[in-house]
């Protein structure tokens, strides 16, 4: 048997792998984890090249993956002035005041709904402070932004426009435009002048990004972007990756024949560390910005469209992918859209079990739990989004869809124990890409969700590893410490089903190896 490439040693290995639980060595080579045991196990594995990592008492575990994360797209939405700490109008425009200005423009991400107090998103808010300079800013949901006048201007954005999705450029009674931008459409009337990084700088953000992630102990990510696969590409020609990641191109309203067949073609598309694997669907918005889709209209009397303009377009296109063997991840928010989205898998015939998945479910009915695990549906939800929120009431999120549909608030506890497959993420850049927050929080869901029960330790180590690996088709090589499997795996210096939530958040990692190479080492 070849040698191995890395042994770990001194270890306390919780494995997943329910066959064998526990060790206390693993050995690796090429890629692939070829024992795990004890350390007369792995010792004819050693090599002159073998390198040997003593633990020291430390806490592997299956390498966490990011089961929602955006590290190509979020380089454009985390551009510029980072607003998130912005809780009120008077924080908002004393940031806009003293925010640098790039190529003449500020650009602004993570401003939270609430900052606006109640009223309504309008220019009229910010220009005062702006002095003439165009101004773009994101609100944290990535759904939607806010473009002051000048900006408006520099696009020639001077009414309402119309869509092949569901986006709005919002406008007042006289058809004038406030400024807020409503879906990814709407936003991008402005993408030919707002600045951005150019190629170079967003190569060298993407591997400073990834690398972060591998420092919490991320060894992988499902990767919901647009479909920029080159940033990625160049990269990997030119180093190994840190993070491991799956990419699920968008497929958008209007997609015809060409386009399905652009999509099937891009499957399987990759190199070392990164590959595509399924497409991203939208069936409606987010909650605060008046866009998912809900079975009753919200507060404000909006709620009621799907982001398809029509559903069954969309039901086809899924059908269409389904048949050429394309898994299918849908973003799903309001409980109309995740009815739909579980219609239109129910409708694909018999052979749909583990092929399709729903994201974020932020709102879901008694009803629909159990349709999950009869059709196989993964559950894709992330646990950080729960910080938005107040325990209250007062939020946004909380007032717009309504007291009975605010109680049904990410219901993490009640899916697992339905018996769904149930993944967890941050969606970065919407939140903190930590690893270990995403598990604190899945264990103590905040504000809305703070009265529902979270996860406990174990279910949610299994939600960023063995269920994420499920939800994309990968149980058979990932999600386990077990000879076979990908060497990903991270070395925590407590043990995170035995740790209370808020110790494991703040204890470094200690040790993070993706594909057998080790990306992280705590000094």
């Amino acid at each position: 048997m070849p040698a191995a490439d890395l042994v770990l040693t001194g270890a306390q290995v919780r494995t997943l792998d329910p066959g064998r639980p526990t060790a206390t060595a693993v050995a690796v080579h090429d890629g692939v984890i070829t024992a795990v045991g004890e350390a007369a196990d792995v010792r004819d594995r050693l090599g002159p090249g073998t390198e040997v990592v003593d633990l020291a008492g430390a806490h592997p575990v299956p390498g966490p993956v990011d089961a929602h994360s955006h590290p190509v797209w979020g380089l454009d939405m985390a551009t510029g002035t980072d607003l998130s700490a912005v809780t009120d109008l008077a924080g908002l425009r004393a940031a806009l005041a003293r925010a640098e200005r790039v190529d003449g423009w500020v650009v602004g991400h993570g401003l939270d709904h609430n900052a606006f107090e109640g009223r309504l998103v309008h220019h009229d808010l910010v220009d005062g402070v702006l002095d003439g300079t165009p101004a773009f800013l994101r609100l944290y949901d990535g759904h939607s932004a806010l473009a002051n006048g000048a900006a408006l201007a520099a696009a020639e954005v001077t009414g309402p426009r119309a869509f092949a999705q569901r986006a709005e450029v919002v406008c007042d009674a006289q058809g004038r435009p406030t400024g807020h931008l409503v879906e990814h459409a709407a936003m991008d009337l402005l993408a030919g002048v707002v600045p951005r990084p150019s190629c170079a700088v967003r190569r060298a953000r993407l591997l400073e990004l990834l690398s972060a992630m591998a420092v919490t102990g991320l060894t992988g990510a499902h990767v919901m972007d647009g479909g920029d696969l080159d940033p990625v590409a160049s990269v990997a020609r030119e180093t190994v990756l840190p993070v491991r990641l799956r990419f699920a191109p968008w497929c958008m309203p209007g997609a015809d024949e060409d386009a399905l067949r652009e999509l099937i073609e891009l499957q399987g598309r990759g190199g070392r560390h990164w590959a595509v694997g399924g497409a991203k669907f939208f069936m409606d918005g987010t909650v605060e910005g008046g866009t998912a889709w809900l079975e009753r209209p919200d507060c404000h009397g909006q709620g009621t469209d799907a982001f398809w303009p029509d559903p069954q377009a969309y039901a086809a296109a899924v059908g269409t992918l389904h048949r050429a063997g394309v898994r299918t991840a849908t973003h799903a928010i309001g409980d109309a859209a995740v009815r739909h989205v579980l219609d239109t898998v129910a409708s694909l015939g018999p052979d749909v079990q583990g092929a399709h998945r729903i994201e974020h479910i932020e709102t879901v009915p008694d009803e629909l739990l159990p349709r999950f695990v009869e059709l196989g549906v993964a559950a894709s939800l992330q646990p950080p989004h729960t910080g938005y929120t107040r325990a209250d009431g007062t939020d946004e999120w909380s007032r717009r869809p309504g007291t009975d549909r605010a109680a049904r608030a990410w219901r993490l506890r009640d899916l697992r124990e339905a018996g769904a497959t149930l993944a967890l993420g941050s969606d970065w850049p919407i939140a903190h890409y930590d690893v270990r927050a995403v598990l604190a929080t899945a264990r103590s869901p905040r504000g809305a969700a703070a009265q529902r029960p979270g996860l406990t330790a174990l279910q949610a180590l299994e939600g960023c590893t063995g269920h994420a690996a499920a939800a994309a088709g990968e149980s058979g090589i990932a999600g386990r410490i077990a000879p076979g499997h990908r060497a990903d795996l991270t070395a925590l210096s407590v043990d995170p089903v035995h740790a209370p939530g808020d110790e494991l958040a703040d204890e470094p990692v200690v040790l993070t190896v993706t594909g057998g190479r080790v990306v992280h080492r705590a000094a």
